[in-house]
């Protein structure tokens, strides 16, 4: 059988649904082959980086790799930003590369450029195939890698001439990845660390929501009774009103909760990546810490672990639970959570100022206070990102999608046809603003193409508004980060989407309510700040 059939069906073998991607001539037979499978769909995009964040937001939903497809040379280059994004954000990734024949691969030769140095770096893995029977090992070993703790992408490099050979090699059987919990030693470890302090502060991370321990956590919550504050993509852990709820932490030298953090005597550190914010930003004083994590500590001076629980998060939290753990309620002085909901904007009312300019937390108050409990919203970088990490606050866990790891701008509109196509019943909304906006926007093509229904919200300001603010604080001016832009909603409508322009509150409010009321097909508002 042919090497290109054979890894369709490894493919198959491993639930793939959908491949993003653009096909050149060194995946032609890949394609042909594709094209004979009734349960994989290809979806050509209109560029490798949209290709590669697709396959990242696609794969942070489903809980699976998410596939990316592109060619040797310029198709490669411009999957890296994508995959080194789903690297640091540790979304399960698998990238599939052509490269140029095997024979041209030791002279000087056409679009050929060293593929696995250029990935090896940005991957768990990266590994090119040099023998079509070796194509099962590489692939069922490729996407265990990517799905194992911590999740991240790898790569593999399909020279041309590989794919057209023969082999009599099946696909290998796919087996559910091993999970570990802590001994029965450490957990009482642990709840003899927690027991010998009277002010625990617990730190959340994204690791919570990958293992599916909110339900435990919450519940250890309400049991320790101790301030929580949470990373960017922990956000949802708990409700804003919730007693023990001290919000987001890690987007500046001076973090609201910060003070909070710094009169803990120990730190319980769950579920959380140093790509979201490094210790020595948020632990100075080197407090003590009880680390719950899928993987050891990673250790440093300012990340002091006593007691780690290594293991599945939420067995460990499950058998934590089950430990005698007494009440250890205390709240930061300076009625810090107030402080931080007051600086934050967060659960308030937006006021009439259908005459005043548009500000963007009360955008954000309007579509949390409106949009239904089960939406998905993207945000891309910007300063609208800052906005988004510390205002809202979505209704349920694992419902905000912040690219934080390599926080790259663009991956809005590419990851609501990645969310879209893994949650396909949520509604997803994009927030962008002009600068991310346009690196992409030629993916509406493909999700109109696809039939898909999300909300694009542009922020048209004419700038590249944190790096205005920036350099306007270091050196009194800016240069270099403005900008004109085309009308977003003539732009939308050569791609057959609906758009409108708002310029007050009252006139978003209308428009989104109006795309409420039929969230069929893609629309789009763009806010004129």
């Amino acid at each position: 059988m042919r090497a290109a059939d054979v890894l369709v069906k490894c493919l198959e073998n491993e639930s793939v649904e959908y491949i993003f991607g653009i096909v050149g001539t060194e995946v032609l037979a890949l394609a042909d082959s594709l094209a004979k499978s009734d349960k994989i769909q290809f979806i050509n995009v209109r560029h490798e980086e949209g290709a590669a964040f697709m396959a990242d937001v696609y794969g942070r939903f489903s809980r699976k790799p998410g596939v990316c497809l592109s060619t040797l040379g310029p198709g490669a280059t411009n999957l890296v930003t994508g995959t080194a994004s789903a690297q640091l954000d540790h979304s399960p990734l698998v990238a599939l590369i052509g490269q140029a024949d095997m024979k041209r691969q030791h002279p000087e030769s056409h679009q050929y450029v060293e593929l696995v140095k250029l990935f090896e770096p940005i991957t768990k893995e990266c590994t090119q195939i040099v023998d079509p029977d070796t194509l099962p090992a590489v692939v069922r070993n490729s996407f265990k890698l990517a799905a194992m703790e911590k999740p991240g992408a790898v790569a593999i490099v399909l020279p041309e001439n590989i794919l057209t050979e023969d082999t009599d090699k099946m696909p290998l059987v796919a087996t559910p990845l091993h999970e570990s919990v802590p001994s029965e030693k450490a957990i009482k470890a642990a709840a003899k660390l927690i027991e010998q302090h009277n002010k625990p502060y617990l730190l959340v991370g994204n690791g919570v929501f990958r293992q599916d321990a909110a339900e435990e956590l919450r519940t250890f919550i309400e049991k320790l009774k101790a301030p929580v504050s949470h990373s960017f993509k922990a956000k949802g852990i708990l409700e804003p009103d919730h007693p023990q709820n001290y919000f987001t932490f890690g987007f500046n030298e001076k973090d609201e909760a910060l003070s909070g953090i710094e009169e803990a005597d120990l730190l319980v550190v769950i579920g959380f990546d140093f790509s979201e914010k490094l210790p020595n930003h948020w632990n100075k004083g080197k407090t003590p810490v009880l680390h719950i994590d899928s993987l050891p500590a990673e250790t440093n001076e300012y990340y002091p672990v006593t007691v780690e629980l290594v293991g599945n998060i939420e067995e460990s939290l499950r058998l934590l639970n089950q430990s005698e753990i007494h009440e250890k309620s205390w709240a930061p002085s300076g009625n810090l959570k107030e402080s931080i909901m007051d600086a934050f904007k967060i659960k308030r009312q937006p006021s009439d100022s259908s005459g005043g300019p548009l500000k963007l937390e009360q955008i954000l108050q309007t579509i949390e206070r409106l949009s239904p409990n089960e939406t998905i919203l993207i945000s891309d970088v910007g300063n609208h990102k800052v906005s988004i990490a510390r205002t809202y606050q979505p209704k349920m866990p694992n419902r905000l999608v912040i690219s934080n790891g390599l926080a790259t701008m663009g991956i809005a509109i590419p990851g609501c046809i990645g969310a879209k196509l893994a949650c396909p019943d949520a509604p997803v909304i994009a927030v962008t603003g002009d600068g991310g906006a346009l690196m992409n926007f030629a993916e509406l093509e493909t999700a109109k193409r696809l039939g898909l229904s999300f909300l694009i919200i542009v922020i048209n300001d004419s700038m590249l508004k944190l790096e205005v603010k920036q350099m306007e604080k270091k050196f009194g001016e800016s240069y270099g980060v403005r900008f004109q832009n085309p009308d977003f909603v003539k732009l939308a409508e050569s791609f057959g989407i609906e758009g409108k322009q708002v310029a007050t509150l009252e006139e978003f409010e209308t428009a989104f309510n109006d795309y409420l009321s039929e969230p069929e097909g893609i629309s789009l508002i763009e806010l004129l700040m």
